[in-house]
């Protein structure tokens, strides 16, 4: 027999099988983040359903609230019911409502990959790690400014006005960003460890109403009876509302002597939850997300 000529070896050499790293070499956690987050913008697009809580909702709640309770409930720095008062002071809680709902959105999209098996084809690919949870949350995030966006539009229609500096101004919209960016790693954590979008439904709902209902987002934390009273001083969605109306100028319950530091202070202690949430349920999220797809 002949030795193999060098022609021959090379030719062998070429012929041989390719992993999926060599047909497709790894480009990094940014680029398959982003085109994770693109496919759930897409589906957004095609599926334009999915967007009815960032849309139709919060501008329904918005025309809701200001012309049925407007002239009915009265704000802080007013003895009389005021519309024009109230539309202004409601607009701090509307948005706070619809940025903690963010966890719903995005713990239904992780659901419905899980069961549809998504999670599974995903696996199968030369994705950085990681890149699932991310394009998720930067999906969610960006889907987030579009309900922020149409009721900055649906109040100013309904007599709403921003009377805050520009700094001011910037500083809330960046506390809402910040807050929605928190609230997208409870949906992470949340869509993790339930696996159905049926499971997430229920529990959000039963967990995320109370919260958002037992604090000064549509009445002042004055109006509330005594023992609710004080766990909606110390909820994140009250100073969230209060810090939204503080910064925007807006008719806010006045501080007095004795009050929490939570309500004498709504900015700071709403960054120190954004701080802590995203602190806590990041980690758990991505070991939950993890222990899901092992299993």
């Amino acid at each position: 027999m002949t030795a193999p000529t060098t022609s021959e070896t090379a030719l062998v050499i070429d012929a041989a099988p390719r992993s999926d790293a060599d047909l497709h070499p790894p480009r990094g956690v940014l680029h398959d983040t982003w085109v994770i987050a693109r496919r759930g913008l897409v589906h957004m697009k095609r599926q334009p359903e999915q967007l009815s809580d960032a849309t139709i909702q919060p501008i329904m709640f918005v025309v809701m609230f200001a012309y049925v309770f407007g002239g009915a409930i009265a704000v802080p720095g007013s003895q009389n019911a005021s519309a024009q008062r109230y539309r202004e002071f409601l607009m701090g809680g509307i948005i706070a409502q619809t940025i903690v709902f963010t966890a719903f959105g995005v713990a239904l999209s992780i659901a419905n990959d899980r069961k549809n098996q998504a999670v599974d084809r995903f696996r199968s690919l030369p994705i950085a790690r990681g890149a699932v949870l991310g394009g998720h949350a930067v999906a969610n995030i960006i889907k987030a400014l579009l309900p922020i966006v149409l009721m900055s539009i649906t109040g100013y229609i309904v007599g709403w006005r921003i009377r805050g500096s520009i700094v001011d101004t910037i500083g809330a919209y960046g506390l809402m960003i910040g807050f929605s960016f928190a609230m997208i790693w409870v949906g992470v954590l949340l869509g993790s460890l339930v696996a159905t979008p049926e499971g997430v439904t229920g529990i959000a709902f039963a967990a995320l109403f109370p919260i958002t209902f037992v604090a000064s987002t549509f009445v002042p934390l004055s109006k509330l009876p005594e023992p609710l009273r004080t766990f909606a001083a110390w909820n994140p969605t009250t100073t969230l509302s209060d810090g939204l109306r503080e910064l925007f100028g807006n008719p806010n319950t006045p501080v007095k002597p004795g009050d929490p530091w939570s309500v004498a202070h709504p900015v700071a202690y709403t960054w120190i939850w954004v701080i802590g949430v995203v602190a806590v349920c990041a980690p758990l999220a991505v070991r939950a997300y993890q222990r899901s797809i092992a299993s």
